[in-house]
């Protein structure tokens, strides 16, 4: 069994494609005729975090601090509708 030997240009052109592109690892990797295991490696050895390292470890904290913004502002919400309701039933009553 063969290896085969890519050039320098090749390998990083193959890389942009993912990283700068945003093209699937396995989209690029069959449209060369390589492996993913192959591409991720060649990425691994740039020093570029595969796709999933970048987008979800990351953005997990943010996501945390996010989502717990909303629920605050759910609940704040919610307490500023039932207030308005309660103000809108006494001057319901008030007004008959």
């Amino acid at each position: 069994m063969g290896v085969s030997k890519f050039t320098a240009e090749f390998k990083d052109e193959a890389i942009k494609q993912v990283t700068e592109k945003g093209r699937p690892v396995s989209e690029v990797a069959k449209r060369l005729g390589i492996t993913p295991w192959t591409l991720y490696t060649w990425m691994k050895a740039a020093g570029i975090p595969s796709p999933s390292e970048r987008t979800i470890r990351p953005a997990a904290p943010d996501l945390a601090k996010e989502n717990a913004a909303l629920k605050a502002q759910i609940r704040r919400l919610e307490e500023e509708r039932d207030i308005l309701k309660k103000a809108a039933a006494y001057f319901a009553k008030e007004s008959r």
